[in-house]
């Protein structure tokens, strides 16, 4: 009788999934933001093709993502102080976690520390999304660049310089368009109440201790440049609630393995520095369009955009072997996080009762 009366519960739960999977969601997203978000990403790939720098410029073209925290609804001042915070953080994130990459057990210590704080901060100062995201994957990715001291200076240079060229368009932009001036007046929200703290607090050191947990396991199993396996496994933690981190990691493994085939099309193309130009560009551009309406299917761009970002830039293996390995990356990743969103979940509700939004 039990097994009858919970099968319509499973059959339900199924066709949700799926129907989130396919759905689009509205966005009050303006269409020339996203326009704005591919050049800040372009412009960097672009000076690399013309000075012979391709692969630093990769870094540059990351931290020109920092335009992606431009807030909609503040004055132009507010907005290049919030652009010049969150470089600050991510020059931050890429320097600790390039220092500590020299030993495993300090990077992994590195990528959970930085995840816990990321957290912690954002949360606490509420940075609408991407949030906490891009100062997690930076550390991620920094922690499985080669180790070269006198090489750090010069990326962190290059990320500084992505991130100088967002702030540059990101004013531009808020000259050319006019600042939506309701809610600029609204009354401070109150601090947090000791309960909310405690609870940040919880959340950060679980979220800290997975991510950094999931980068370790990668990296003891000997995977190649798994810098995947922590940016997934927060991903699928990001979820407010239960419901939302299974949702998460299907759009995100359904999406991935999608995107990966995308991505090995891309990747045995005869792809020049000028045609990787075009590329980053276009996929930024249509990742920002569509990010807030389905993550799923922002996640078939996404996932060949940091492959070429990242792996075609710095790796340099066969399109079948980096295809394969960057699926094991996500998929460890994801299951981890998932592990990782129940357990924080179930914890935060016994602990604090109902949670909080994000």
């Amino acid at each position: 009788m039990s097994d009858e009366a919970e099968a319509p519960g499973l059959i339900r739960r199924v066709y949700e999934d799926i129907k989130t999977l396919l759905s689009l969601q509205p966005s009050d997203r303006p269409w020339h933001f996203p326009l704005v978000t591919c050049f800040a990403a372009g412009i960097p790939v672009a000076l690399g093709a013309l000075s012979g720098q391709l692969r630093l410029a990769v870094l540059s073209s990351i931290g020109g993502l920092v335009i992606m925290y431009l807030p909609p609804q503040a004055r132009t001042a507010r907005r290049m102080v919030t652009l010049i915070v969150c470089l600050f953080g991510f020059l931050v994130s890429f320097t600790l976690a390039s220092l500590a990459s020299l030993y495993m057990w300090s990077s992994a210590l590195a990528v959970g520390v930085i995840a816990m704080v990321a957290n912690n901060l954002c949360r606490r100062y509420q940075v609408p999304p991407p949030g906490r995201f891009f100062f997690i994957m930076i550390a991620a990715l920094a922690s499985t660049l080669p180790f070269d001291l006198l090489m750090i200076p010069s990326q962190i240079g290059w990320l500084a310089l992505g991130g100088m060229i967002s702030c540059l368009l990101a004013f531009i932009y808020s000259l050319l368009v006019p600042v939506r001036t309701e809610g600029l007046n609204k009354p401070k929200q109150p601090a947090p109440p000791k309960r909310n703290r405690e609870y940040l607090r919880t959340e950060s050191a679980i979220i800290g201790v997975f991510v950094g947990g999931s980068y370790l396991i990668a990296m003891l199993m000997g995977l190649n440049n798994p810098y995947w396996v922590p940016i997934s496994c927060l991903a699928i933690m990001q979820g407010v609630n239960i419901r939302q981190v299974r949702h998460r990691q299907i759009h995100r493994i359904v999406g991935t393995a999608l995107g990966m085939v995308f991505a090995w099309f891309i990747l045995n193309l005869d792809i020049d520095p000028w045609m990787l130009v075009l590329l980053v560009t276009g996929l930024t551009f249509i990742i920002e369009s569509i990010v807030m309406r389905n993550y799923g299917l922002a996640m078939v761009f996404i996932t060949p955009l940091t492959v070429l970002l990242a792996d075609a830039a710095f790796a340099r293996l066969p399109p079948d072997e980096l295809i394969m390995a960057r699926l094991v990356d996500i998929t460890l990743g994801s299951v981890i996080g998932f592990i990782g969103g129940w357990w924080l979940y179930r914890q935060l509700e016994r602990n604090h009762g109902s949670i909080p939004r994000q």
